[in-house]
């Protein structure tokens, strides 16, 4: 019969077996080395037969063992002993944004272009985030929202309609995001109109000022008030602004207005076609503090304020958080409509704020002239009482020799 030798050990040397066999309850274990790790199952087996021996006092012992030395692995395991690899690691998989290595140089919104020194602004025109990395921070950024800017648009049926809403939609569309464009429009929504904006790609809210026309002595200030019902209505928060689609503005505007807090005012010049020359409206500034008015000398003595209806814009929660500014009383800020032509715009001021101290001049000094207010249209042209003709005209021309 065949048999297995162990080979010599000291455990077993003083002991005989017959035939010189192995007869020991591991013999199964220690003996199938061709399927199993030999230093496993004689551990095991070490330990079967340590137990056998020496009993609960050494099985004590041994896990006491097994703990003490687990114990100094975890926390040698846990201990950093290269640093620079852990630096080389956290570079190379690090999800910031960081800026090129060269000198970044940003446009502020009026062509002027200014080095970028002790901060570098990184700007994410879809999110509508600025992310602003200084020195104060460190390697970190901080996300700043944008404001929102409500751009409030009266338009009725006239030849060059379709113009002024196209070119502005088109000046709004290059406004970094987020922007509302709310239109307004008399009695009903027109499609032309409603088709226009949905190519300018601008987000935007299609109003309908239902006013009886013919109780309305200034179709804009309604339409207006309808804009500022909405937005009181439904709590939209950010800077609001009056932007008639005959008027022309530069992209510098837009960018400031995201600076106002409360409210913002700035020069108009008006240009009209019987004059040749320009008339400039609005506030004298000693750096951001409004010190004056630029009038003219029809109504220098009158107004209040001298500001055109495009020279000013206001954080929107005055309308619906009164608390918020400490307003003296909670009626809804609103136009006028029984004042005379020019005064809309004074009253409608001294109901939002009390005095000079509560404005802010934009730009710095408020030196550049960012919109104009111009007075163009004719209204000898003969324009059919929608945007298009069912049939051609019935005119006779003469002919000429």
């Amino acid at each position: 019969m065949a048999s297995i030798r162990r080979t010599q050990s000291p455990a077993y040397q003083d002991r005989h077996y017959q035939n010189g066999g192995v007869n020991s309850p591991s013999h199964n274990f220690v003996s199938s080395t061709k399927y199993y790790s030999p230093s496993l199952f004689s551990a095991v087996a070490a330990f079967a037969v340590n137990f056998r021996r020496k009993g609960p006092q050494g099985l004590r012992r041994a896990f006491f063992r097994c703990a003490v030395f687990f114990l100094i692995g975890f926390l040698l395991g846990m201990m950093p002993f290269d640093h620079a690899d852990e630096e080389i690691r956290a570079r190379d998989f690090s999800f910031d944004i960081k800026p090129p290595h060269v000198n970044v140089r940003f446009n502020d919104g009026g062509g002027a272009v200014a080095a970028v020194k002790k901060e570098e602004f990184v700007v994410d025109v879809r999110l509508g985030i600025e992310a602003v990395r200084s020195e104060s921070s460190g390697d970190g950024l901080v996300f700043v929202p944008r404001n929102q800017l409500i751009v409030v648009t009266p338009t009725y049926n006239r030849p060059l309609q379709a113009y002024f809403l196209n070119r502005l939609g088109q000046v709004l569309r290059l406004v970094p995001p987020p922007l509302l464009w709310i239109v307004v429009e008399m009695n009903s929504a027109s499609m032309e109109t409603a088709e226009i904006l949905r190519k300018t790609g601008v987000m935007y809210r299609h109003l309908v000022c239902a006013k009886n026309s013919t109780e309305v002595k200034d179709r804009g200030v309604h339409q207006r008030n309808t804009a500022l019902e909405h937005i009181e209505h439904h709590r939209l928060d950010g800077i609001v602004y009056f932007a008639d689609d005959d008027n022309i503005y530069s992209l510098e505007l837009f960018y400031s207005l995201r600076n106002i807090s409360r409210f913002g005012t700035w020069p108009v010049a008006m240009l009209a076609q019987s004059k040749n020359k320009a008339i400039l409206e609005g506030p004298v500034c000693n750096g951001s503090q409004v010190v004056g008015w630029h009038t003219n000398e029809k109504s220098k003595r009158l107004r209040r304020f001298h500001v055109d209806m495009s020279g000013f814009a206001f954080n929107s929660t005055i309308l619906w958080d009164p608390k918020r500014w400490r307003r003296p009383t909670s009626i809804p800020i609103r136009q006028l409509d029984t004042l005379k032509e020019g005064f809309q715009e004074t009253t409608f001021i001294e109901q939002v704020v009390e005095d000079e101290s509560q404005m802010e001049g934009t730009p710095a000094g408020c030196a550049a002239i960012m919109n104009w207010h111009l007075h163009l249209e004719t209204h000898s042209l003969v324009y059919p009482k929608g945007w298009l003709l069912r049939k051609n005209l019935d005119v006779a021309l003469p002919l000429s020799d």
